[in-house]
């Protein structure tokens, strides 16, 4: 494609339509009898355990489902785990698609429209990321409070799909105040450490330069990372009310002298998988 075709209307037309979401949504119901889920637990790096906590479960690969795409990354099933967890019918994705595995932010944010269409009303999505805030640590959990995104386009870019939303949807509470108020009450109660703050989406693979680190701090970003931005934008399109919870797996590059690896970030979140599922956990029952 040269320059001048590059805004031509093949180039906006979206990957997908709506018929197209409902056919993946009535696939996944076909398997799921009268269930229908009311949460969506969207789960990052080396977080998957908890879909393994569902009772009466029932997965569902992404391979199976039309115009899914597949899960690359390192640590992410690549399935959904619909059933229940602590009282409530969950939707959990093992999984997620990230920009960098080659997909669009439409790709990354299809499975929470699909899952809406079956009936959820909240997201959980959570991270794992790397901290630019100096005073945080690797092991924090961090609520979003906000995002920031400068880089590619959107996930709502193109023609409108209006059953899903309005054209210019507000940004302006993403990240619910009532979810986050009910988390930190979660937390309190369990003497858990709960950071709140701003994430920065970089598209990756690779990690952040440090020079690239400065510059979100000066931003206002407290965390940086690859993944949820995609997802919530769309999620807040198509009316969830969301909860975002990030694990500071990493300190970000340049605020330690030791290099950053992938490696690093799935050991950390298996050590902090007992505090990070319990805030979840606790979350869910308040719902």
């Amino acid at each position: 494609m040269n320059k001048s075709d590059f805004f031509t209307a093949d180039a906006v037309k979206p990957h997908f339509t709506y018929d197209d979401y409902c056919e993946s949504a009535d696939m996944i119901a076909s398997h799921l009898g009268d269930f229908r889920p009311e949460v969506l637990l969207v789960l990052g790096s080396g977080l998957g355990f908890l879909g393994d906590r569902v009772e009466a479960r029932t997965c569902v690969n992404y391979a199976d489902i039309p115009h899914f795409r597949a899960s690359t990354a390192p640590g992410h099933e690549g399935r959904f785990v619909f059933g229940e967890l602590r009282g409530k019918r969950v939707a959990v994705m093992q999984g997620r698609m990230h920009c960098y595995e080659g997909y669009t932010m439409e790709d990354a944010a299809y499975a929470c429209r699909v899952i809406r269409l079956l009936g959820a009303k909240t997201m959980i999505v959570t991270n794992a990321a790397g901290a630019v805030n100096t005073d945080y640590q690797a092991g924090d959990l961090m609520l979003i409070s906000d995002h920031i995104k400068l880089f590619d386009f959107g996930p709502l870019w193109g023609p409108n799909i209006d059953e899903f939303g309005t054209r210019f949807p507000d940004m302006s509470n993403v990240y619910s105040p009532r979810l986050r108020e009910l988390a930190k009450e979660v937390a309190r109660e369990q003497d858990l450490t709960l950071r709140e703050g701003v994430y920065m989406y970089f598209p990756g693979p690779q990690f952040e330069t440090p020079a690239e680190v400065r510059a979100a701090r000066v931003l206002g970003a407290d965390a940086v990372g690859m993944s949820t931005v995609p997802e919530a934008i769309a999620a807040a399109h198509c009316g969830y009310e969301i909860l975002g919870v990030t694990l500071c797996a990493n300190m970000a590059a340049g605020v330690l002298p030791q290099p950053l690896s992938g490696e690093e970030v799935n050991e950390m979140a298996e050590q902090s998988a007992p505090h990070f599922s319990s805030l979840i956990l606790g979350c869910l029952e308040r719902l």
